[in-house]
């Protein structure tokens, strides 16, 4: 409503600027006042339209970023990924292994995924609630470079709380090498992935774990499966 009110206020506000300019500058001038007092006294009369002008000015820069950023957001780190490898929407979750509402999201992707054949999921580390969270993601991109992503990931979320032994159990049980999973814990060979997952949700206002990107649209916290389907849903049909 404000955006509609301020841009009939703009095109009137011009009109009669170009009839009036001419002949009666001083005409225009009221004109011009006349409008913004018009869209003043409105503003103050409904300011509950306030936070809803704001937001989608948000929603508006916040798109600009996506699209900007749309390949690296969407690339995945080797295999760290799960769905359709070539779909047609791509659900991208920022994510901490420590995180509960990320646990909590759990089921409502793999309802995503088991339900819609055709959107790709891809998982982006986002180590910030502890130490073991970063240990957690280092194994974990190692787990994506050999193929073993998913499982990893399932196999760590099912251990419970998030400690060296239950990321290494986590490791094994995904199939890989204890050797491979200690020599990750300790390396920092993966902190260019983590370093950039950072800045990219910084760039996205990441309020917190998990992050959601699909389309153009940024979802904050566990939103469950719903509010994903109609992002995905609105994310098809704008294509």
């Amino acid at each position: 409503m404000l955006l509609g009110l301020l841009a009939a206020a703009t095109v009137a506000s011009t009109a009669a600027v170009a009839v009036n300019s001419a002949t009666a500058p001083e005409t225009a001038a009221q004109d011009r006042a006349r409008i913004e007092q018009i869209v003043h006294d409105y503003i103050l009369a409904h300011p509950e339209i306030l936070p809803q002008a704001m937001e989608r000015l948000k929603d508006k820069r916040m798109a600009e970023v996506v699209n900007a950023r749309r390949h690296e957001i969407e690339t995945p780190f080797a295999g760290a990924w799960e769905g359709a490898k070539d779909g047609d929407v791509t659900v991208v979750e920022f994510f901490d292994y420590n995180c509960g509402y990320c646990r909590t999201s759990l089921p409502d992707l793999a309802k995503v995924v088991a339900t819609d054949p055709k959107v790709k999921i891809v998982y982006r580390e986002l180590p910030i609630l502890s130490e073991e969270s970063n240990l957690a993601a280092r194994v974990s991109l190692l787990a994506a470079e050999q193929g073993k992503y998913i499982a990893f990931h399932k196999a760590l979320y099912a251990a419970g709380r998030v400690t060296k032994d239950s990321i290494l159990t986590a490791a094994a049980t995904a199939g890989l090498e204890r050797r491979a999973a200690e020599a990750a814990l300790a390396s920092n060979r993966y902190d260019p992935e983590i370093e950039s997952n950072l800045k990219l949700a910084q760039e996205l206002g990441a309020s917190g774990t998990p992050t959601f990107v699909v389309g153009n649209k940024i979802l904050n916290g566990a939103v469950g499966y719903d509010t994903l389907r109609e992002a995905i849903s609105a994310a098809r049909s704008a294509k």
